[in-house]
Order: C-alpha cells, then sequence, then structure tokens
C-alpha cells in the first residue's frame, strides 16, 4: 500500500457508492434477486440519527475499490460489545492487491478501540477463495454454529 490508498468512515455522500459496491457484491454471491433496496433507502436506514450501522470505504488513486459495512453485536458471555462484519466487498480487479486485508485491519482497529471482546462475520460455504484469505489471516470457522434466519414474511407469520 502507499499513500495513494486510503480507507475512510461513509459518508451519506457516499450512498451511491455503497449500493453499488452492495449490488456487486449480490452479483458475486449470484443474490442480485435478494436486493430490494435502493440508494435513498440506504441513506435513510445507514445515515439516519438511530442507525446502528458504520461503513468504511476503501479508495485508490481517489477511486472506490472496496468497503465494509459492520455493526456491534453483544457477548454476554464476555459482557463486551462485538463488532459483526456485515459485508466486505473489493472490486474484481483489485483483489489480491492487499485492499482487503487493509480493509479487515481497520475493522480490526475499530473493534480494538471500542473493547470488542470479538470480530466476527459469515460467509458462503462455496466461497472457498474468501475461506482461504480468512483463514490465512488467522480467522476460524465456527463450525460447531449453525445461522438461523427469519426474513421479513417468517417474522410477520412468527407476531401474528
Amino acid at each position: 500500500m502507499d499513500n495513494k490508498f486510503i480507507i475512510r468512515p461513509g459518508t451519506i455522500e457516499d450512498i451511491k457508492i455503497i449500493f453499488n459496491f452492495i449490488y456487486q457484491l449480490a452479483e458475486y454471491e449470484k443474490l442480485t434477486d435478494e436486493v430490494t433496496t435502493n440508494p435513498e433507502e440506504l441513506a435513510k436506514t445507514l445515515f439516519s440519527e438511530n442507525t446502528h450501522t458504520n461503513t468504511i470505504i476503501a479508495f485508490y488513486n481517489d477511486k472506490p475499490v472496496g468497503f465494509a459495512l459492520y455493526f456491534y453485536n453483544y457477548s454476554t458471555f464476555k459482557g463486551k460489545p462485538g463488532l459483526y462484519l456485515e459485508d466486505l466487498f473489493v472490486i474484481p480487479e483489485m483483489r489480491g492487491k492487499g485492499f482487503g486485508k487493509s480493509l479487515l485491519v481497520e475493522l480490526g482497529k475499530i473493534a480494538k478501540k471500542n473493547n470488542c471482546a470479538r470480530f466476527e462475520w459469515s460467509v458462503l460455504d462455496w466461497n472457498k477463495p474468501a475461506i482461504d484469505f480468512y483463514k490465512s489471516l488467522g480467522a476460524k470457522p465456527m463450525d460447531e454454529w449453525t445461522v438461523f434466519r427469519l426474513s421479513e414474511n417468517e417474522i410477520e407469520k412468527l407476531t401474528n
């Protein structure tokens, strides 16, 4: 990395960049049919007064090359917050150059600054390049845990 590379917090002015990264990530994961948001909706939820989400954006030569979206959870066993990485994306032509690792290092610094006991994320089980990359950084898969999810329809059924 050199001085042409910076990572900074995302702002509402970056909303189209953030949406574009989210859509590109959905394309990579073959999940574009699940993208139902738009830049205007994201601006309301990511940058409202009561938001619980944060973004960081990586730029190289003033061009956006990657981003991460994260929020805080809580470990009752540790009695401390945790940082949860929802999405990390680096544009394909910039992969393998250290940008993804730099974003993770920055998130690690944020977790450390906020006294987080854990820094966690999920990865699709078919995404071997990402799994290998995360393992190379010392991350360990939580094989004994299964992620469960209720989507909006299931939440509606549950609450009625």
